[in-house]
């Protein structure tokens, strides 16, 4: 079984993908057209009563995408990853993202159920640059990574970015993470068409095989919860230059 690596998907500039949330099948046909086939569509688990309806969800994405992301919800709430993993291990989404603390447990039990999965683990901003924070405490960038790489985990989610605010800490993570081996950093919180440009040309020298910013509220329509295509494509193009 080939290990799930999302440096295997298509990337633009052969670095960048980005998540969206997919309200079905067809806003996930939608979106990867959209957005050129650059897209990772997702769900979040705080969507869901039931692990069985995440399930059948995930399935039906998957008739239209090689790799499901299955997100926490309620702002990145670390009480939804027993939910996150219970769905990923009904569906085999290929990704899924976790509290730091639970990444490498989460990405162990999948395996042993035969699913070699992408699981992220969620850091937040310290507000200063050099340090993240884990479980509430500062940590120095490279003890967190290679805390990571110890656990077995290629992924770090960096959230809430708010916009810019913490762009400068993002940046000094995706050096770090690139020099000592980690795959890919997701950064998520506030991320527009009217800064994705900045946050992606800040990060395109720090040589990180994978970057894949989330991208929701600026994106989905509120009466309908769809991600609107026309968003996603505005995005692509602004990156594109």
């Amino acid at each position: 079984m080939l290990k799930m690596d999302l440096r295997r998907l298509n990337k633009l500039d052969d670095f960048l993908l980005f998540n969206f949330l997919a309200k079905d099948k067809q806003n996930a046909e939608e979106i990867i057209e959209a957005g050129k086939g650059y897209i990772v569509p997702g769900i979040v688990s705080s969507d869901f009563a039931r692990i069985e309806d995440g399930i059948k969800k995930v399935e039906e994405l998957k008739e239209v995408a090689p790799v499901v992301s299955i997100g926490l919800g309620d702002n990145g709430n670390p009480a939804n990853w027993d939910k996150v993993l219970g769905i990923a291990a009904g569906s085999n989404p290929g990704h899924i993202n976790q509290p730091f603390e639970k990444s490498s447990y989460s990405r162990g039990y999948l395996k042993a159920k035969g699913f070699e999965q992408a699981v992220n683990g969620l850091v937040s901003p310290a507000g200063k640059v050099g340090y993240v924070k884990l479980s509430g405490v500062e940590i120095k960038v490279e003890d967190l990574v290679d805390l990571a790489l110890s656990m077995g985990v290629e992924s770090i989610k960096f959230m809430p970015l708010k916009g810019l605010t913490h762009l400068e800490e993002l940046v000094y993570l995706c050096k770090v993470a690139a020099e000592k081996g980690i795959v890919s950093v997701e950064p998520a919180g506030g991320i527009s068409a009217d800064n994705i440009v900045e946050i992606v040309n800040a990060v395109r020298g720090t040589g990180i095989p994978v970057f894949m910013p989330h991208i929701f509220g600026s994106t989905i329509d509120k009466e309908t919860g769809r991600t609107i295509p026309e968003e996603v494509a505005k995005i692509i193009r602004l990156v594109r230059g």
